[in-house]
């Protein structure tokens, strides 16, 4: 069986930075100012422990994953229900994970560079696997989703967090020209197809949207599902869609780059347009 039509890419939907060359060069440039300044107009700390609640952080002995982990931000909300030393980050940017490291509450993580599609975990492994703001870099989601379902121990639960695909025709047009912002019945096809049981989507988003979904979210929805038998996926796949240490060309790199770069920041502009409709608008009436 093949992946999903969502990672094949139309020539409408070039989704530019939704490759692993230009999503690391992408973090190198706004690893930055991440946590300060473009992290908390999508996803801020309420908005994370809800979309962290069907993981089911119940138990602080659990041994959790937070794959894309980044700077931390997730992590974060994490080691509130489980011991620090029980997780471990991963993620393909050095710049993010030296963010990480800087984080006093996650001094006794696991911290480590690797690949969402080849994570260096045995087989049945770990009993939560967590990932979020990461799926939208992802050049195949289906083999990432996959990757999930492998580690994880029988009985437990994968959440990935990520965005929402827009309505609105100019949101649509900046989301494809960026990365990957995927429909909600494509993440619980990917979970089901990967071999995921009861698998549920919850909704998730700034307060000051009032529940708007029409422009797309970066942060949108909460994906959990449960493996219920050891093993790898019964999903087969091909080679990988990209390694990130395979030679590309520069030139190419860097104009996908550079246009991937132009779309992000109308999603800059978004939740400033939201927040001063939120403002103006009575309590009540719809945005």
């Amino acid at each position: 069986m093949g992946s999903s039509s969502a990672s094949s890419r139309p020539a409408s939907q070039p989704r530019f930075i939704q490759h692993k060359k230009e999503a690391l060069w992408f973090y190198r440039l706004i690893s930055i100012a991440y946590d300060q300044i473009l992290n908390p107009p999508h996803w801020n700390e309420d908005m994370r422990d809800d979309a962290l609640e069907p993981a089911d952080l119940h138990d602080p002995e659990l041994k959790v994953v937070d794959v894309g982990g980044g700077t931390g931000f997730a992590t974060l909300g994490i080691v509130k229900r489980v011991h620090p030393e029980n997780v471990t980050i991963l993620d393909q940017s050095p710049e993010q994970l030296a963010k990480a490291r800087q984080k006093e509450a996650l001094k006794d993580c696991t911290i480590i560079e690797g690949d969402a599609e080849d994570l260096p975990f045995p087989t049945d492994s770990v009993d939560r696997y967590v990932s979020a703001g990461s799926i939208e870099y992802w050049p195949d989601p289906q083999r990432g989703i996959m990757e999930a379902y492998r580690v994880l121990k029988p009985g437990g639960i994968a959440c990935i967090i990520g965005p929402v695909y827009p309505t609105f025709w100019l949101s649509r047009f900046f989301a494809n020209v960026w990365m990957l912002f995927p429909k909600e019945e494509e993440y619980v096809e990917w979970f089901e197809k990967a071999g995921f049981k009861d698998v549920k989507l919850k909704r998730v988003g700034p307060k000051w949207y009032r529940g708007v979904r029409r422009f797309g979210l970066i942060i949108g929805c909460s994906v959990t599902g449960v493996k219920t038998e050891s093993g790898e996926s019964p999903l087969q796949l091909g080679p990988k869609a990209e390694d990130v240490n395979r030679p590309v060309n520069p030139f190419v790199v860097l104009v996908r780059f550079v246009l991937g770069t132009i779309a992000a920041a109308y999603y800059v502009l978004v939740p400033v347009y939201m927040w001063i409709k939120d403002k103006i608008v009575p309590p009540g009436q719809p945005l």
